[in-house]
């Protein structure tokens, strides 16, 4: 019998329960994977409240690593004991053993542990695709990153620092500012306790400052709709606003504003779309992986939850007591 996490309804941390259920073969073109680490990302809380419909009840999680153990049927690029990780399929991460589509598995390479693969698989891959695909950055660039003490933020400062761009980052407490520069984040603006209002006047006037009047190409703004205006007026003209989260609430944009505002860009990404077909996630994957692998990107979790306290990971995180990365050990 595996343990599995399931909801039955939308809401708060409450709803997550632990059920035990039969786990049987794999069929055609899947996989049986034995977790060791599950990662926990702010998108599972929007599909947990139901930000992001899903049919119920469900399972919960995208992001984990573990071993195969067996697979089905067409599957060659995979075989049973192989160190796996994935960030992509359905939902039911949050469980022991799953059987689940092969073609999102990726390989683990010997020097990298379950442990820091946890950390990296969505973060580290988000991290690519925002800077390498979305608004590719080449070195020499000075950019704004909110949320610089996340989980994909950490990642974010030392993939900047790895390249030569100079990040400024926003984080919402010293204490989170001195993680993020030791990650790499050049500058750190520290916003705790500020109104939308506040973010709006004082985030431009440091990063002005910072770039001597010039502004930023590219701003990544995982926060969403507090700080959509400090976004904006951070931006040189005809620059890049990606919005790569809503954690203070959706975004919503009048274009005329865009005009107003310097002809600005204004993307909202989502990983599916960069990470695929299959050959582009591993290439992806491998990027992040030599990074790793050379010292320059390490990803170990801040924060250890076991299985059957996910709701309490659930609480952490929505009350910004993380810092970096969150998993659940099995």
């Amino acid at each position: 019998m595996a343990r599995a996490i399931r909801f039955y309804e939308t809401g708060g941390p409450e709803v997550l329960k632990l059920e035990r259920h039969e786990v049987g073969e794999p069929g055609p073109g899947q996989a049986r994977v034995r977790h060791s680490h599950v990662a926990v990302n702010f998108i599972d809380v929007y599909f947990r409240t139901g930000r992001y419909p899903h049919p119920l009840p469900a399972g919960l999680g995208s992001d984990a690593v573990g071993v195969v153990e067996a697979v089905g049927p067409g599957v060659d690029f995979v075989k049973p004991g192989d160190r796996v990780g994935y960030l992509l399929g359905p939902q039911g991460a949050y469980s022991d053993v799953r059987v689940m589509p092969a073609e999102v598995l990726i390989p683990l390479p010997d020097g990298i542990g379950d442990r820091s693969a946890a950390t990296l698989m969505m973060k580290g891959l988000t991290a690519q695709y925002l800077f390498r695909q979305v608004f590719p950055l080449h070195g020499g660039e000075t950019i704004l990153y909110h949320a610089a003490a996340g989980g994909v933020g950490l990642v974010a400062c030392q993939w900047a620092r790895a390249i030569g761009v100079t990040m400024i980052g926003t984080a919402s407490t010293e204490a989170k500012a001195e993680v993020a520069k030791a990650h790499g984040c050049a500058h750190v603006i520290v916003t705790g306790g500020m109104t939308p209002d506040d973010l709006a006047r004082e985030i431009p006037r440091r990063v002005k400052e910072i770039t001597g009047g010039r502004g930023v190409p590219v701003v990544y703004d995982s926060v969403g709709k507090d700080t959509l205006m400090a976004s904006l007026d951070s931006l040189q003209p005809r620059g890049s606003l990606v919005s790569n989260g809503t954690t203070s609430g959706p975004v919503q944009v009048d274009t005329t504003l865009l005009a107003v505002k310097g002809s600005i860009w204004l993307t909202r990404p989502a990983m599916v779309h960069y990470a695929a077909p299959r050959a582009q996630m591993l290439a992806m994957a491998d990027e992040l992986f030599a990074h790793v692998l050379a010292g320059r990107i390490v990803g170990e979790p801040q924060q250890e939850f076991p299985l059957e306290r996910a709701a309490d990971a659930h609480r952490a995180l929505e009350s910004r007591a993380t810092t970096g990365a969150t998993v659940l050990t099995l």
